[in-house]
């Protein structure tokens, strides 16, 4: 699948550049002025309601940051409006103790499927570093006649438009993960929006829809039960809780990477040496043997990337989610 040209960004040095150059122009505030930074306790903003794998990743990076960085770290929930809320609060904070966590549909997804956002996610954030990947699993009912991915292609190529899948929403991550598989596959699977993972897959597995993708947290339980059978990992390598289903790649549909995924950014506006003290302080929190293990257990990969490969990670995902959005018409809840 050949990526749709995009117009170059700014690189995360540009970024860094242009944030001082403004601090510099417009007089800098208390905050930046203090010699010691962080001064106070820095406060962390997920932009979801407590609870699920948004959380377990912020507060265990925020814990393990806050034993090196000098200050306490804390998770402040700021849900709504598919994370919109959040982002334009931090985008326009200037306590210069507030960062984010932005997540795939914030950073990659919001931009292409809202007609107008309240913030840039390119222009007003500066990236620190890619904390975690949660992978998306595809999955089927079990009395599918099929075994593995490349069989339910051929199955459901079979009976175009007579197979189903279902997602927590328009919008959604496992909305987007089937439409990307159809892009990438050729299928015509119907969608069936719900109102959230619950419902979706109590359908899914009483037999009312054939096939979901949705993070392995959840699917997990029902896997090892036997309630549903999975066919395929979106990640990039197995993954050891499943080590007999190859991924998506492997089965034909090299580059193929389909993950949910985390990261910290602080606002633009921020002067260079703070940015650098957290990304130093963040990914060594990210790479800690103890955050590891906290998102192992819930079946999420660390990542601790610089704030460079995070910029460049998050790019690669525009312009990966961009094609898929605009191929498949995906509008937010209640636009269509």
């Amino acid at each position: 699948m050949t990526a749709p040209f995009i117009p170059a960004s700014p690189t995360r040095r540009q970024w860094l550049h242009a944030a001082g150059a403004s601090s510099l122009a417009m007089g800098l505030p208390s905050w930046a002025q203090t010699s010691a930074w962080p001064s106070k306790p820095l406060r962390l903003v997920v932009p979801f309601a407590p609870g699920g794998s948004s959380e377990i990743v912020a507060r265990s990076v925020a814990g393990e940051m806050a034993k090196t960085i000098g200050q306490n770290v804390f998770v402040d929930n700021k849900p709504g409006a598919a994370g919109n809320i959040a982002m334009q609060e931090v985008a326009n904070s200037e306590d210069g103790h507030t960062l984010i966590l932005g997540h795939i549909g914030t950073l990659a997804v919001n931009p292409y499927i809202f007609p107008k956002l309240p913030y840039d996610a390119m222009r007003d954030f500066v990236p620190v570093t890619l904390v975690s990947k949660v992978p998306s699993l595809y999955v089927v009912h079990p009395d599918l006649p099929v075994k593995n991915l490349q069989e339910f292609v051929a199955y459901a190529k079979s009976k175009p438009g007579q197979l189903n899948y279902g997602s927590a929403g328009n919008g959604s991550a496992g909305h987007l993960a089937f439409e990307y598989l159809k892009m990438a596959s050729g299928l015509f699977v119907v969608h069936v929006p719900y109102r959230g993972t619950g419902p979706m897959l109590t359908d899914l597995m009483s037999g009312r829809l054939q096939a979901a993708s949705v993070g392995a947290p959840a699917l997990l339980p029902f896997i090892k039960a036997g309630k549903l059978r999975c066919i395929a990992t979106g990640t990039t390598a197995r993954l050891p809780q499943l080590p007999d289903v190859p991924t998506v790649a492997e089965q034909g549909y090299k580059g193929f990477e389909m993950t949910q995924w985390y990261g910290l950014l602080a606002p633009a506006r921020w002067p260079r040496d703070h940015i650098a003290k957290l990304e130093a302080e963040a990914t060594k929190a990210a790479r800690s043997t103890l955050v590891k293990d906290k998102l192992a257990a819930d079946t999420a990969l660390a990542v601790g990337s610089t704030g460079a490969e995070f910029g460049a990670f998050i790019r690669t995902e525009q312009a990966r989610w961009k094609q898929v959005i605009e191929r498949a018409q995906i509008k937010p809840e209640g636009m269509g």
